[in-house]
């Protein structure tokens, strides 16, 4: 393996090309130069307040040049970013960043009144860095990260050093449990990330096989969904990596005009976003405005975490033939177990997917499935993965197995392997319904059920059942100006799926209520249906 560290790398682009873009939100732009020389301000800021080597610096931000300036300071000292869910309430950060061993917390200024009732709690923090977003004053406990930002002196090198296993920190709630925090050796992170860019990292390489080779700027990336996430987050790595620039967003909801005047305006390459949340608004939008966009700079747009519609994507593909349309299959303890990928004239089915080289679908014996079989396994994708979850070695040693030799990140996906390769995506195993002793993976009942003209979006729950034990049961979105008819509902899915598959019964709700990565609270829509349905 190689010694390969973001800030190493991302020190050489500054180097190579400092009068290009780095990080644009709106009209901040700010060059590599820039971007650089304000992260060596932070970096000397952390290492003053003393933090220690590979503690973490957790970034509490929306969508903002802050959050890879922050990060970028991170690397530089060799300590860990951490992302942070802005939704969390108190208690949820509380739990965060104790567990993180946090060191600083980068925040908006909108979030004091969440951190001011646990602050005193956290006594690992020894920094509060306050990013000004115009909704307050820096409070007193806290120091201005424009502050620190701009009180640079040089480039900044730890007495430490920096290396290959450094970490970067993500973590990630998943469908139950606390957050777990997952552990990326920046070697092997970037390494994986930068696999399909036209100048990928070598595995055994150092920082000196790329210097004199940033000759002129590379892609531009807009993260349509939040750095926050996996799905945000990690191509900004990568992007960086490769000379590029990040392109945000100023809207701190979703809009779509935005998302499509900030790809003209700035000539974005590739845009990342969760599903159908983010790919049916985008569509109505175009519908909406017909030629109004210049989109001919947009190469592709990816989607992770959450698959998006086959309908969506031949929409999309309508109002710009040119693009690629991907559906990328990761998680955040497991890169690259496969993908989707769609153009014009070839439209992927939804949940089917082209198995990586690396990946394998196995049973409960943690043996490979053979393809055709139709036997329901795991899957399993082996080479540069994470090397854990921090402080959980039960949790470790579940998800990251030793097969035939080698280590595999298993991370709880169920699928079928079609003869010819492909996979047949089922979902998680921890929210499977049970019927009738048959599993039901809900996934593939919401896919069925949101081919109905009459759904906007749908989830599907195990609600008791005196005779099957659970019964599968749709919670409806219906799309506005429709009229839902549960039986043609549960008619169209027994056209799609088995008959046990299919709901029993039909909920109709206002909204799902999915979060912005796409994910929702399946145990919150399961109450909701038992109550309506008047089980318990």
């Amino acid at each position: 393996m190689g010694t390969w560290n973001f800030a190493d790398i991302w020190e050489t682009v500054a180097d190579e090309l400092p009068d290009a873009p780095c990080l644009i939100h709106g009209d901040d732009r700010r060059s590599w130069s820039e971007v650089d020389r304000r992260a060596d301000g932070v970096a000397q800021h952390l290492l003053d307040a003393g933090l220690e080597r590979q503690q973490a610096v957790a970034l509490y931000l929306y969508n903002c040049p802050e959050y890879l300036e922050g990060t970028y300071a991170a690397f530089k000292g060799a300590f860990v970013p951490v992302n942070t869910n802005y939704r969390y309430t108190a208690d949820e950060l509380l739990y965060l960043w104790d567990n993180a061993d946090a060191g600083c917390v980068v925040f908006h200024g909108a979030f004091v009144d969440t951190i001011e009732p646990i602050r005193e709690r956290l006594p690992k923090v020894q920094a509060w860095l306050w990013v000004d977003d115009g909704s307050g004053a820096c409070p007193e406990w806290a120091t201005s990260y424009e502050s620190a930002a701009t009180s640079g002196a040089g480039r900044v090198s730890p007495e430490w050093g920096r290396t290959g296993d450094d970490l970067n920190m993500l973590y990630t709630g998943g469908t139950t449990g606390m957050p777990k925090g997952v552990m990326w050796r920046q070697d092997d992170l970037a390494v994986k990330l930068t696999a399909t860019l036209g100048n990928p990292l070598l595995d055994d390489g150092t920082v000196e096989d790329i210097k004199g080779t940033f000759n002129e700027p590379g892609a531009r990336f807009l993260p349509a969904c939040p750095q926050m996430h996996g799905t945000g987050n990690f191509p900004c790595l990568s992007t960086l990596s490769g000379g590029g620039s990040v392109v945000t967003l100023t809207n701190r909801t979703f809009d779509p005009v935005e998302m499509l005047d900030a790809i003209e305006r700035e000539g974005v390459n590739l845009v990342a976003l969760v599903g159908d949340a983010f790919g049916k608004p985008i569509l109505r939008t175009l519908d909406e405005n017909e030629g109004r966009w210049d989109l001919s700079s947009l190469l592709a747009m990816v989607s992770s975490g959450v698959m998006w519609s086959k309908e969506t994507k031949e929409g999309l593909l309508r109002h710009h033939p040119g693009m690629m349309l991907m559906d990328a299959f990761s998680s955040s303890e497991a890169l690259g177990m496969g993908s989707s990928i769609s153009g014009a004239g070839a439209t992927a089915e939804t949940a089917k997917f082209e198995l990586s080289p690396e990946t394998i679908v196995i049973d409960e014996s943690n043996r490979p499935i053979a393809p055709g079989s139709d036997e329901i396994g795991r899957l399993a994708v082996g080479g540069r993965q994470p090397i854990g979850y921090y402080k959980d070695p039960e949790k470790t040693a579940a998800t990251f197995l030793e097969i035939d030799g080698q280590r595999y990140s298993c991370p709880g996906d169920f699928a079928t392997v079609d003869a010819d390769g492909k996979i047949s995506l089922l979902g998680r195993g921890s929210v499977c319904i049970n019927t009738g002793g048959e599993k039901v993976f809900p996934e593939e009942v919401e896919e069925a059920l949101k081919t109905h003209p009459a759904v906007f979006d749908a989830v599907a729950v195990g609600v008791p059942d005196e005779k099957f034990g659970e019964a599968v049961t749709a919670v409806v979105q219906v799309r506005e100006g429709a009229e839902l008819d549960e039986g043609d509902v549960i008619a169209h899915v027994k056209t799609k799926l088995a008959a046990y598959k299919a709901p029993k019964r039909v909920v109709v709700v206002d909204t799902i209520g999915r979060a912005v990565n796409g994910k929702v609270d399946y145990k919150r829509l399961k109450g909701e249906a038992q109550e309506r349905l008047g089980v318990s």
